[in-house]
């Protein structure tokens, strides 16, 4: 199809292009920044087709922005025009990308801006908006391409914003797109050239293609990443992410550093604020911007960083790399694999220093990405001694506080030689686990494993600075005596001997099967029962894993102890010796033991519980 053909926007696209042209006039200037990042990313993706593809139209043409301002007479309108030579549009492509909006991005542009709250320029380019960020100036926006194919044809896309736009052939000898803004009057000062660099110095100093303004660059000629760290000021580190990223929130850390041994590296790296990418963010796809001679050789370059560390974003740059090194070669080379180790120990020492000098910031950077040192662990055998100093945890006399394992072993009590940790949902139920009984009681610290990862990857935590790990589930802990005094008063509160077995008769025939053992605790202090794994189950902390995963998930067999001191299994042994058939005492014994399911993590379907807790309840009021 070679003729001109018009068309209507959709609903939400006129609302939102009435907004950005009647509505918002605070710092107007980001429509530049907007236009000079989609210029930025055409000729990224041109550079990239480059690298194994010559055969394009104008191969020898730089890459590089172009900023014009037209002469203009008399009272006729003021025009700008910003040129690029990037990977260009076909005419499917023009209406594509021009012609139709994702109608969530706009419905989310416009309740945010609706709130009243909120600068455009903060929020514009985090809703797939940016283009049309243009009609807050333009008073209309003709803009014209070609793409990068031999054959290919220029086309021209034609709006003023309102409620049509239309796709005519064009004229155009060359490849990428020109955007030709006709200025609305109040918006003349983009027509001038100092205003054009100023606006390019604080939104776009950092684009890595030339940005030229008639025929003057006007952004940085030295990449950041290039200059000494005490040259660069805190806004710069800023800009250049928020340019990078298009992530609006600071950083979380800022690493930037050059060596010429083992290896010349000069590297600006970032952790972001969150884990999870915005779905707008400009850098869909985890890996870093790999330099050689300050020349871009591969856009997501995941061979310098292992995978559970891929949540880092930035630049590398190294003079030791051949500017010819393709995909394959840059796996297998020995230079990368100096840059990889220098790199990661970097990133990780910059870690260690947050965790020692700032706890705030390391509290909140664990908190995002906590779930990535458990996944080092489990797939990185490499990794365990680098990743463990860095590990926090909550603790049974921590209040709340996130410790280290260093904190938790300068606290250790004299002859103590395990790390103990208990696993569980979350911290609340955890808290109140029957294991901790014992340790409350003498004093010792637990750490509080709650992350699902915590249960995977404990079989493969032996040991810390000669410390064991220690699960206190299990039922063959061997722990400090308690003072005499506590043992003599236990002795006085203990349930009648007969009594007491017949009640262990009793568990056990209700419970049957569901449980190996059933007998007297030694260590229960405030909980009447507690479920313990038998010596050497190998399998007792993938089993919450596999409630969560496993379609086919089996409760699994666990002792039974129980706490012959405590007022509910007393009262239990005397309501069976008074009534040797009480329905009541058999809906307890059930319901203690699904109760220490749920403590465990391991309940299938805890809403089971229901009818029983109501009948429970029937019995309780009856009784009174």
């Amino acid at each position: 199809m070679t003729t001109p053909t018009t068309h209507t926007f959709k609903a939400e696209v006129k609302q939102l292009l009435y907004i950005l042209a009647h509505s918002l006039y605070k710092e107007r200037d980001i429509f530049l920044r907007e236009l000079i990042s989609n210029a930025s990313d055409a000729l990224t993706r041109m550079h990239f087709e480059m690298l194994t593809n010559r055969a394009v139209l104008d191969p020898d043409a730089e890459l590089a922005v172009h900023i014009e301002t037209p002469e203009t007479t008399g009272d006729e309108p003021k025009k700008l025009i910003i040129k690029d030579s990037g990977i260009g549009m076909t005419r499917a492509e023009m209406e594509t990308n021009l012609g139709t909006i994702a109608q969530s991005g706009a419905r989310a542009f416009i309740e945010k801006i609706g709130t009243g709250q909120l600068d455009p320029s903060d929020v514009i380019g985090q809703f797939g908006v940016g283009f049309y960020s243009v009609f807050m100036v333009a008073d209309e926006v003709r803009v014209v391409s070609r793409s990068y194919h031999l054959d290919g044809e220029a086309w021209a896309w034609i709006s003023d914003g309102g409620e049509e736009y239309r796709i005519e052939p064009a004229e155009k000898t060359d490849r990428g797109t020109e955007i030709h803004i006709t200025l609305k009057k109040e918006a003349d000062e983009f027509a001038q050239a100092w205003k054009l660099r100023q606006v390019i110095k604080k939104h776009s100093d950092f684009v890595r293609f030339p940005i030229y303004v008639g025929t003057e660059r006007a952004n940085q000629q030295t990449s950041l990443w290039r200059k000494n760290p005490s040259e660069v000021a805190a806004d710069d580190y800023k800009q250049f992410y928020q340019q990078l990223t298009l992530d609006f929130q600071e950083p979380l850390a800022t690493i930037h550093f050059s060596s010429d041994a083992p290896v010349n590296v000069r590297a600006l790296l970032f952790i972001p604020a969150q884990r999870e990418k915005n779905i707008l963010a400009a850098r869909k796809e985890p890996g870093l911007l790999l330099y050689s001679h300050n020349v871009l050789i591969q856009e997501y370059c995941t061979d310098l960083l292992p995978k559970w560390l891929g949540f880092a974003d930035g630049v590398v740059d190294s003079e030791d790399l051949p500017l010819n090194v393709s995909r394959e070669t840059v796996q297998n080379n020995r230079v990368m694999r100096q840059l990889g180790e220098t790199i990661r120990k970097r990133v990780l020492r910059e870690l260690k220093n947050i965790s020692d000098n700032d706890a705030e910031k390391y509290e909140k950077f664990w908190n995002e990405y906590s779930r990535a040192f458990r996944e080092a662990i489990a797939t990185d055998m490499d990794a365990k001694e680098q990743v463990l100093p860095l590990f926090r945890y909550a603790s049974s006399k921590s209040d709340g506080k996130l410790i280290s394992l260093d904190e938790y072993i300068n606290e250790m009590q004299e002859g103590q030689t395990e790390i103990y940790f208990v696993l569980g949902d979350d911290l609340k139920s955890v808290a109140h686990s029957p294991h901790l009984d014992p340790f409350h009681a003498r004093a010792l610290q637990v750490l509080y494993w709650v992350d699902p990862l915590d249960a995977l990857i404990a079989p493969m935590l032996n040991e810390y600075q000669g410390k064991k790990f220690r699960n206190i589930d299990d039922a063959e802990l061997e722990l400090p005596e308690e003072k005499q005094e506590d043992e003599k008063r236990e002795e006085e509160t203990q349930t009648p001997e007969y009594d007491f077995n017949v009640l262990l008769g009793r568990f056990t025939s209700v419970l049957g099967e569901r449980v190996l053992d059933v007998r007297a605790s030694k260590v229960l202090k405030d909980s009447p029962i507690r479920l313990v794994s038998p010596k050497d189950d190998m399998e007792r902390e993938r089993q919450r894993l596999s409630r969560y995963f496993d379609k086919e998930y089996k409760v699994p067999k666990k002792i039974l102890e129980v706490n012959r001191n405590h007022p509910l299994i007393a009262n239990l042994a005397r309501t069976l010796h008074d009534h040797p058939d009480s329905e009541l005492a058999k809906l307890t014994i059930e319901q203690l033991y699904d109760s220490a399911l749920v403590q465990e993590g391991l309940h299938p379907n805890p809403a089971e519980m229901l009818p029983r807790i109501e009948k429970l309840l029937e019995l309780a009021v009856e009784k009174e």
